[in-house]
């Protein structure tokens, strides 16, 4: 059995679940048998290690642990769990790859290592890697790591020529989407599909996929001059409302969206829009490590133009929706020859009940 594989999995679980902490899965292993494994529980409870070894109990001197991420060997809203493993006589240690973080980064090695316990890195790397892409991102850079999502016919359209959008994608894609939208810390977007669809914003799998305590994810409406409805049901929802502005709007308008339980940002460009690189450092600043940008099209042609999008994943139905006033979904500005266009890097595709998804990275130069 591979063991660190086991681990991946257990990680997948605390996804979208222990922001801004990574999301780690750990393994023990005692003759050949698990003998205690757990993922992150939310911030200020047991790290993957330390569920592993509760479950463990005893049995756990002697034996070998597989974790995706370097154990941390310092005291932060929990103790360090290099302590714990060296305590509970874990003999050899297994991790996929270092933890960026300057506090953590070669310390917990250094510490297992003194303790005399075998340490092994690098094992499945890249995927323990990809779970925590918003985790290593946000700590390299403090920003969030930027992934846009959208819909589309076969020939490129988000909507009719009148503005019908529902549904493009089927079923099995909107509740992939919804998963999406667990994982992520916030959503993103812009005051036009807000005011066309009145769209909830929600994750409406609050449960996870074996989390514990998911809450929804903050929304944030791009909005440059103040067009929200006060009514909207994204005010309605629980969790969090952002609405980021690039303009000062009167005193009156400002006290409504209060009321309706919104929090104000003004980030003006200079041009009447809402600057996208300081909202992205404002999130930063909250601890927002990830960002699903939902559209509409001009949020997600400002974004590309920015340069700020990390990750793509796009729906495509297999319908022909046609017409030259038809919505495409990426706006902006745009390239302006194909060699400056933007290209995404290890693709990959997945399969929805006849929908088909592509998911890679914006390949950066």
């Amino acid at each position: 059995m591979d063991y660190m594989e086991q681990a991946l999995k257990l990680a997948g679980l605390a996804v979208g679940e222990v922001s801004p902490n990574p999301a780690v899965g750990a393994v023990i292993v005692k003759n050949d048998e698990i003998i205690g494994q757990g993922y992150t529980q939310p911030p200020g409870q047991d790290h993957a290690e330390i569920v592993a070894l509760k479950q463990a109990g005893a049995a756990a001197n002697g034996a070998v642990m597989y974790v995706t991420l370097e154990p941390c060997a310092h005291q932060g809203r929990t103790p360090p769990c290099t302590d714990a493993i060296i305590t509970a006589g874990i003999k050899e240690v297994h991790f996929a790859t270092l933890d960026d973080n300057p506090v953590v980064f070669g310390k917990g090695k250094a510490a297992l290592v003194s303790a005399g316990i075998e340490v092994h890195v690098g094992q499945h790397r890249e995927a323990a890697r990809e779970i925590n892409e918003a985790y290593f991102k946000y700590i390299n850079t403090g920003l969030p790591f930027v992934t846009a999502k959208f819909a589309m016919s076969l020939d490129g359209k988000i909507a009719t020529c009148t503005g019908d959008s529902k549904w493009i994608s089927n079923d099995e894609s909107r509740a992939y989407s919804h998963s999406l939208r667990h994982d992520a810390d916030a959503i993103m977007a812009g005051v036009g599909t807000v005011i066309a669809d009145d769209p909830k914003l929600t994750a409406r799998c609050c449960a996870g996929r074996g989390g514990t305590s998911h809450k929804q994810p903050l929304r944030v409406v791009i909005d440059s001059v103040g067009r929200t409805p006060p009514e909207a049901c994204l005010f309605g929802e629980p969790g969090r409302t952002i609405i980021a502005f690039g303009t000062q709007i009167p005193e009156d308008q400002r006290q409504s969206y209060i009321k309706a339980g919104a929090e104000l940002v003004e980030l003006p460009d200079g041009h009447n829009r809402v600057d996208l690189p300081a909202l992205l450092q404002h999130l930063g600043q909250q601890q927002v490590t990830s960002i699903l940008v939902e559209g509409g099209s001009a949020v997600l042609g400002s974004m590309f133009d920015a340069g700020l999008v990390d990750k793509v994943i796009v729906f495509i139905a297999p319908v022909i929706i046609g017409g030259a006033q038809a919505l495409t979904p990426v706006g902006g500005i745009g390239a302006e020859t194909l060699a400056k266009a933007w290209r995404l890097e290890k693709t990959r595709t997945s399969h929805f009940n006849g929908d088909t998804a592509i998911t890679g990275y914006v390949l950066k130069e």
